[in-house]
């Protein structure tokens, strides 16, 4: 039954996209909108496009995965570029700034929508991320985004199932987030903070680590890693390697977090 619930519901997806007759993928590289963008090219073609906003805010080592990603699907692609740290609600980084980061971007996608006649603008959003702490959700229902998950019923689970299945190279990345989510609630966001951020996780993403967070809390760092790489952050060695160069990089302290990471760590002060 379980396997045709999912094949019910991946039918269902070809379906929407067949109805919406042309769309812009907002697509950000990461597994959901990864097979958005496939469900979307395959029904659709070459009336499928897919838009990667770039900003201080993302992570150039994710900009590389769209591009390979996207020539791997075969999909038109367009990057374009924007700014979250012109926009002073968003740098105040209280627990609006997903509403006003979402905002900025959908009114940038909204209007290359309407330029290219495109009849719908959609994201990755799936059933699990209903449950969370997500502003953004607001931004989209006011910009009138649709999110094809939801309506097909796709849990986070079942998008990794379906990605695996129709073979794309992402299926099993660990989730990505925007590098402001890393900035502690209630301190503003700089490009050099977030500069810091970005530099620190690609090292330790260069010293192996899959999952990774380093958190700032006013000039302090919490690294986090999957819980089953927790007892190699802890190797003395390498701890004092990560460590001494956090602090090059301008960290006033650095701790190695024994919990592991937890998925929304950085909304807690």
């Amino acid at each position: 039954m379980k396997r045709e619930a999912l094949d019910g519901k991946l039918e269902r997806l070809h379906r929407l996209f067949a109805d919406m007759e042309s769309v812009l993928v907002a697509f950000s590289g990461g597994i959901d909108s990864t097979l958005v963008l496939k469900v979307a090219q395959d029904a659709l073609g070459d009336r499928a496009l897919a838009v990667t906003a770039v900003s201080p805010t993302f992570p150039e080592i994710e900009l590389e995965w769209t591009t390979r990603l996207v020539a791997e699907i075969g999909a038109r692609h367009r990057i374009v570029q924007t700014d979250q740290l012109q926009v002073p609600a968003f740098v105040q980084n209280d627990a609006g700034r997903c509403f006003h980061c979402k905002t900025d971007l959908y009114q940038l996608l909204g209007g290359l929508q309407q330029e290219l006649k495109l009849r719908a603008l959609v994201d990755g959003t799936n059933l699990d991320d209903l449950g969370d702490e997500r502003p953004g959700h607001a931004a989209a229902r006011e910009w009138g985004v649709r999110s094809p998950l939801v309506e097909a019923g796709l849990s986070k689970s079942e998008v990794r199932e379906l990605a695996r299945e129709l073979k794309l190279s992402n299926w099993n990345k660990p989730a990505a987030a925007c590098l402001s989510s890393r900035i502690q609630r209630d301190t503003p966001i700089t490009v050099e903070k977030l500069s810091r951020v970005e530099r620190a996780e690609a090292f330790l993403l260069g010293q192996g680590f899959r999952q990774v967070r380093v958190r700032d809390s006013e000039g302090a760092a919490r690294v986090e890693v999957e819980s089953t790489e927790v007892p190699r952050l802890m190797e003395p060695a390498l701890g004092a390697r990560i460590t001494d160069y956090l602090r090059q990089l301008g960290f006033a302290s650095v701790t190695l977090d024994p919990s592991g990471y937890r998925q929304g760590g950085g909304n807690k002060t």
